[in-house]
């Protein structure tokens, strides 16, 4: 009996923008006609660049929904205007220039069906390196996982870890998020993947699925060329880290920086510009002003709050005021003169989010006995602040029993990406054998094995012990082989003399830089 995938598997809808990239847009989108998985709804939008009409109908697929703009408005636009014709329970993206293995969508959906709670999941892609003839045709040199991170809801705040192409989420939370942001021109996918988080963990696939193309020199992707103007990219940056979606937030709790300064001015003007520059943290900024002050502000800064206090009020007095006004869960108190610098708050943050104890706080890092700050739980402020109002604020926290510390080494974030960089330096320095070591402790502690392990298999070919390098690439590679570890194994499998198992390797390697995956995995 024929099965009926319409009736049985839910309607997945993949969005597929382009512009100008006709020769590459083809075979994007034969790659997704030849998934695995059926009942998919693909909506193509053409953003005012070259016709590619002949290339939609020459597949003669009712399943294509084309959308074919006369305009260019970009990618943010082109992927809201899809999303207006979205009816499926999922949505998936592939752009123009890249391309699905045949599982792909198969891969994603049963994921989400069967397997966890998450709304979103995401496998592993190629990166593709490939030169690029005069023609616009393309020739891969070589195929390399660059990006296989588990999930890590606090890095995603700081920048993006989840590849767009390879990622798969519910439809309706696009009603939580909103819509793509369309005054981004760079890292509009961390932007979305950025506000998902807020939502739902994410579910990494161990499993290569799809390509995307870097040709060798000069590239043409839009990530690339947009981060050459600096200025324009820390703008799309900062207005990333300052977006907030809508409340409430399952996943994340809410932090509001309280800053107690006495009068609008040049300094506080500049402190605030430092705090919306290096907070990735989603937060609120408070303020006391006095009322004349306050009739005549007017900002553009979402996430700054005015709160009209009368100047001959005490800073207790201002201070218990804005705890009122504030929403976050999380409480930071900074002084008027605190240097802000990259971290200053996710630091203590990080260590109080996942400190298990109760009535803890933690100093600012560059706190001192005459300038301190410190980030608390809004009950823990909040209660010391009612049982001892009269108290100054250091005197009301040691009053009500609330130690403060500042947090210790290990309780810093981005621990894993420390502890890559010293790998990093290690291997530059020549040190494999310690690269290794720091490899194996980051699989053990940090998660990543897979990841890990293939860094670790190169290290170890490199410091001279080979044996145990092939070990753990044929150990990789039973399980998600790739191109670099499959060679790594037949190195050392033909200066064993086992050319036959050298030459079977090889063959795989050299299928998979050809684009024949699907046939031997």
């Amino acid at each position: 009996m024929k099965r009926d995938y319409k009736k049985i598997e839910p309607l997945v809808n993949v969005i597929i923008p382009t512009f100008n990239r006709p020769q590459y847009f083809q075979k994007a989108l034969k790659s997704i006609l030849n998934q695995s998985y059926e009942n998919m709804q693909i909506i193509v939008v053409n953003d005012g660049g070259q016709d590619v009409s002949d290339i939609v109908e020459s597949f003669c697929d009712s399943r294509i929904l084309f959308i074919n703009r006369k305009e260019n408005y970009g990618k943010a636009f082109s992927l809201n205007e899809a999303l207006k014709y979205a009816q499926g329970k999922y949505v998936a993206y592939l752009d123009d220039d890249d391309m699905f293995y045949p599982e792909h969508i198969e891969t994603l959906v049963d994921t989400l069906e069967n397997r966890t709670d998450c709304q979103v999941a995401y496998s592993d892609l190629y990166k593709a390196y490939c030169k690029v003839s005069q023609d616009g045709s393309r020739q891969v040199l070589s195929k390399t996982v660059e990006v296989s991170r588990d999930f890590d809801r606090f890095f995603m705040l700081h920048f993006n870890h989840v590849l767009h192409v390879s990622l798969m989420h519910r439809r309706d939370l696009i009603e939580k998020t909103g819509p793509y942001n369309e005054n981004l021109n760079v890292l509009i996918d961390w932007d979305m993947t950025r506000r998902l988080a807020f939502f739902t963990d994410f579910y990494h696939v161990y499993k290569i699925t799809g390509e995307y193309y870097h040709p060798m020199g000069d590239c043409d992707r839009i990530s690339v060329q947009q981060r050459k103007n600096k200025q324009n990219y820390v703008r799309n940056v900062v207005e990333i880290r300052a977006s907030r979606p809508e409340k409430p937030w399952p996943k994340i709790k809410d932090l509001s920086i309280i800053f107690m300064t006495n009068r609008l001015d040049r300094q506080t003007g500049q402190t605030i510009g430092a705090i919306r520059q290096h907070t990735f943290y989603p937060y609120k900024l408070y303020l006391p002003v006095s009322q004349k002050d306050f009739n005549g502000i007017s900002t553009d800064m979402k996430n700054l709050v005015f709160v009209s206090v009368s100047p001959e009020r005490s800073q207790e007095e201002q201070l218990d005021l804005l705890l009122m006004q504030s929403e976050g869960e999380y409480i930071a108190i900074i002084p008027r003169e605190y240097p802000i610098r990259d971290r200053w708050i996710e630091n203590p943050l990080y260590a109080l989010i996942n400190n298990r104890g109760d009535r803890i706080g933690y100093l600012l890092e560059d706190s001192t006995d005459s300038m301190w700050g410190v980030v608390l739980k809004k009950e823990d402020i909040s209660k010391a602040r009612k049982m001892f109002p009269h108290l100054s604020l250091l005197d009301s926290l040691n009053a009500s029993g609330i130690k403060l510390k500042k947090p210790e080494f290990e309780e810093l974030p981005l621990q894993f990406d420390n502890m890559i960089q010293q790998a990093f330096n290690a291997q530059n320095d020549g040190n494999w054998m310690h690269a290794a070591q720091i490899y194996e402790y980051i699989a053990e502690n940090h998660n990543n094995e897979l990841w890990m392990k293939s860094l670790s298999a190169n290290a170890l070919y490199k410091a001279g012990n080979k044996q145990l390098a092939a070990c753990l690439c044929h150990e990789i590679n039973q399980q998600r082989p790739t191109v670099s570890t499959l060679l790594l194994e037949a190195k050392v499998k033909r200066e064993e003399k086992k050319y036959d198992e050298a030459v079977e390797l090889l063959t795989i390697a050299e299928r998979t830089i050809d684009g024949m995956e699907y046939l031997w995995t």
